[in-house]
């Protein structure tokens, strides 16, 4: 069992899912290393066809619309997807007023609370400590 429900879902929410991820990575106007890095992580635990990689990595030149990337994704994916757009948003440290604005609107489509983003930063900061913790048993923390 994958630790994701991520391939479970339908092509096109996948994709859609992506598309989302890659609006989320350039609304800033750039895309940083650890931005990078976590997209294509998160494409690879998505699994799509080469052929629909190639068309999502070209969104990352010139980003979709917000509406364009959540049009037609289910629940689910849509829950998914904010909660990697969190993760997204938050990777580099700090998340901005546009970044904030975009995941609300993002937790609204999707019926839930403004509080499930800052729940879901939490997530992110505890998820950060334990691959911290990792890093700290091998004696390799900065």
């Amino acid at each position: 069992m994958l630790p994701d429900k991520l391939h479970e879902l339908s092509t096109e929410d996948r994709f859609s899912y992506a598309k989302l991820l890659a609006f989320l990575s350039r609304i800033d106007g750039e895309l940083t290393f650890e931005e990078m890095a976590l997209f294509e992580s998160r494409l690879g635990t998505a699994m799509l066809p080469p052929s629909k990689r190639k068309q999502i990595r070209q969104y990352l030149k010139q980003p979709p619309s917000l509406e364009s990337a959540l049009k037609d994704m289910s629940q689910k994916a849509g829950r998914l997807a904010l909660r990697d757009s969190v993760l997204m948003s938050a990777i580099d440290g700090e998340i901005d007023d546009d970044e904030l604005e975009t995941l609300y609107v993002i937790a609204e489509k999707f019926g839930l609370e403004k509080s499930s983003i800052s729940d879901l930063v939490e997530w992110c900061q505890r998820g950060w400590a334990w691959m911290k913790g990792g890093f700290e048993i091998l004696e390799m923390e900065e």
